[in-house]
């Protein structure tokens, strides 16, 4: 039987001031984030024309995930997680100012991007799961869901906003004076840290063991199955599909030939994320889905559907109708996942069930780009999507099955 939390109010998570201030500061830190990207990305390309080293941005990336997120985890159990995050944003800032100063020296290397990039996946380790388990201790267990909605939708405003923020500050600055002035963006989350005073639910007293924490925690997962099935939906989500397939919407503008190719791009994202950020405060004002993980599953069969008929669809405006229908799936049915492994986590290792979450939900995006980008490039990227897609429905459809007697 899966615990539910009493049904949540209408963003009651936004009522608790220090929420507000985790929303505020996550936000303005999910921008900067985009902001760097949006910036170093663009030097390096015109220093290096390298679709190497741009190959390399995106494994760097989420790689970091995918081997730190569970010893992060189980770090955040014993250390407080305000100081993780606060080194997570000390960090962001060091690698904003490495790329500031080879900016103004002109002296940028291979090598030295490749360094800048890893500490800045590194730094997102630090900053995510830690993050998760703060926000735990934040907020009452009814309001968790809305605060994990919610923490899901800054996200998704971050992402929004940071790229459209990076370009005018490109653009009206210049990328040292810009990558210099993203550092300020850090700044109120670690500030805000260093004054919010917080008691944490239950932590635990085991040491971190590398190897034997991880077994421990897959074993203690094992014996939940609602456990299992998030992870599962989250590992099998973010490896077949994830957010690949953005990286492949410059294809999919050309190809849908709605006019000028760059604002069909731009539109065709926007479209991804107001449905997402729609999906944010509907789902917030109307007081969510029924937090439970057959839910969650029905939710991730609905982004598999809406981004097959995307990636089929020859007309402009059914993709924009369906990529805007798959951003709100997308949302939803990640920010249930979340919420229903909070709810689940024990409190004595819930550092590390989270760190196991995010090691599927983050760390395995960096597989999506072999099952979408690679395939693509051999039989187009509107099969390769469509197919990722059709996998991933049987996948959810399997643990729909099997786990339905187990989770009713």
């Amino acid at each position: 039987m899966t615990s539910e939390p009493s049904p949540s109010r209408s963003f009651g998570a936004l009522r608790n001031p220090r929420f507000r201030w985790f929303f505020g500061t996550y936000i303005l830190s999910m921008m900067a984030d985009n902001i760097e990207h949006v910036i170093s990305y663009w030097v390096m390309y015109q220093r290096f024309h390298s679709p190497a080293l741009g190959g390399f941005a995106v494994l760097s990336h989420w790689l970091p995930y995918l081997f730190f997120s569970i010893p992060m985890g189980a770090l955040a159990d014993r250390v407080d997680p305000r100081r993780l995050i606060q080194i997570g944003m000390g960090l962001f800032i060091c690698v904003s100012l490495g790329w500031g100063y080879f900016f103004v020296s002109g002296t940028l290397q291979t090598w030295e991007a490749m360094l800048l990039l890893v500490l800045h996946g590194c730094a997102g380790v630090f900053w995510q799961t830690p993050s998760q388990l703060l926000l735990h201790g934040l907020v009452d267990k009814e309001d968790l869901p809305s605060a994990v909605r919610l923490n899901a939708t800054a996200r998704y405003l971050g992402v929004l906003v940071g790229p459209a923020v990076g370009g005018a500050m490109l653009i009206g600055l210049g990328p040292a004076k810009g990558i210099f002035l993203n550092t300020c963006y850090y700044l109120p989350a670690i500030i805000w840290l260093a004054v919010l005073r917080y008691g944490r639910e239950q932590a635990g007293h085991t040491a971190v063991r590398g190897l034997a924490d991880v077994l421990n925690t897959v074993r203690e997962i094992a014996r939940r199955p609602a456990l299992v099935t998030m992870s599962l939906l989250a590992a099998a989500a973010s490896g077949l599909i994830g957010n690949s397939y953005q990286a492949q919407m410059p294809n999919f503008a050309v190809d849908l030939g709605h006019g000028n190719p760059g604002a069909a791009y731009s539109a065709l994202l926007a479209a991804d994320a107001a449905g997402a950020l729609t999906a944010g405060f509907l789902l917030e004002t109307l007081g969510g889905f029924r937090t439970t993980p057959r839910t969650a599953l029905l939710l991730a069969l609905g982004w598999c559907g809406a981004l097959a008929a995307f990636a089929l669809s020859g007309a402009y405006l059914v993709a924009l109708v369906c990529l805007f229908a798959a951003g709100f799936f997308e949302l939803s049915f990640s920010s249930m996942a979340q919420t229903v492994v909070q709810l689940q986590a024990p409190g004595e290792i819930r550092g590390r069930v989270l760190g196991v979450f995010a090691m599927a939900s983050l760390g395995c995006r960096a597989f999506a780009g072999i099952s979408v980008g690679l395939i693509g490039a051999l039989v187009g990227v509107h099969f390769s999507l469509a197919l990722a897609a059709a996998l991933l429905f049987a996948v959810v459809g399997i643990l729909l099955i099997r786990t339905q007697p187990r989770l009713a």
